[in-house]
């Protein structure tokens, strides 16, 4: 099965597949993310680094588990032939002490020729932040 839109990307396909990945991200579905990527995806997620879908969906029910209220805004960075970088910004409550947080951060996606991400590496840092300079998800 292929995953649209594929590789070579260009500006509106890239565009395409950086707002699929934040719509599924902010589903704060394990099980619907993990479908983006290939089978055997290699991930670097801070300091972890894990492969495949099973250890997606693990890693993502802990995380969404402890960062409750999770809302994402994703942002194209550049996009060349197979891979993508996307800087992205996100908000959570911790829920062992209520506090909020944003985080900031950038991820580089390398997708094979079916539109699956085969590759992703990611970098962010915590900021801590009061619920009143929540901006994200807000209406």
């Amino acid at each position: 099965m292929q995953r649209p839109p594929l590789p070579p990307f260009d500006h509106e396909s890239a565009l395409t597949k950086v707002q699929a990945a934040e719509d599924a991200w902010n589903s704060r579905d394990p099980q619907r993310v993990a479908q983006a990527y290939t089978v055997d995806s290699d991930w670097r997620n801070r300091d972890h680094f894990f492969k495949g879908r099973d250890a997606i969906v693990e890693f993502l029910a802990d995380k969404w588990s402890t960062e409750l209220h999770y809302q994402l805004k994703k942002e194209l960075w550049a996009f060349t032939g197979n891979r993508i970088s996307v800087r992205f910004e996100y908000e959570w409550q911790h829920a062992k002490t209520g506090a909020w947080f944003r985080t900031h951060g950038n991820e580089h996606w390398e997708f094979d020729d079916d539109g699956y991400m085969q590759r992703r590496d990611m970098s962010a840092n915590d900021i801590p932040i009061s619920a009143g300079e929540r901006r994200i998800g807000l209406k």
